[in-house]
């Protein structure tokens, strides 16, 4: 994996906190927007995240960070208890299929323990056109999945996928090409 710059944040900040409870908000709504109503809820998405392609569908159980990090193509879908931490980018191209109970994650925090809990980075994510994310799988920060690729259910993807791979496993490795 190539080296990917790190942005760096501190907790409990004022604008953090702002930033955090405006997405927080939109958030809620959506969870809690009546299912028929998919009209409100693309428009709440469209309110949240940076950009959003046509036809998005998410599913019930939708978290994320800041929202205006996450940027989706045409076609996107995700499964029930998505959570998407978008402290960096999060890039997902078109017809993109996320699985239930996924994350993607592109916070860390310092290993070192004092002041762990009061600051964070971040490293952005990029996932392809045509990706297949298989429920409970943790895509970690920093990783670039290429385009037609599948990641198999219960996966922790800890390095980059290359186009046209089927991982699998923790640590997700290659299986096959496709």
């Amino acid at each position: 994996m190539e080296d990917k710059e790190k942005i760096y944040y501190k907790r409990g900040t004022d604008e953090l906190r702002l930033k955090n409870i405006i997405a927080h908000k939109l958030v809620q709504e959506f969870n809690n927007c009546p299912i028929e109503d998919s009209e409100r809820k693309e428009e709440i998405i469209r309110e949240l995240f940076g950009s959003v392609g046509v036809n998005p569908s998410i599913e019930h159980n939708f978290h994320c960070d800041l929202g205006y990090n996450i940027h989706i193509g045409d076609n996107f879908y995700a499964g029930y208890n998505c959570t998407i931490l978008d402290m960096a980018e999060v890039r997902i191209g078109e017809n993109c299929m996320i699985g239930p109970n996924v994350g993607l994650y592109t916070a860390g925090h310092s290993i070192e323990p004092k002041d762990r809990n009061k600051s964070g980075y971040a490293i952005p994510i990029t996932i392809g056109n045509d990706v297949w994310i298989g429920g409970s799988c943790v895509i970690l920060p920093g990783i670039t999945i290429g385009n037609n690729s599948i990641i198999a259910a219960g996966s922790v993807v800890t390095k980059d996928v290359p186009t046209n791979s089927i991982v699998a496993g923790n640590p997700a490795k290659i299986l096959k090409s496709i």
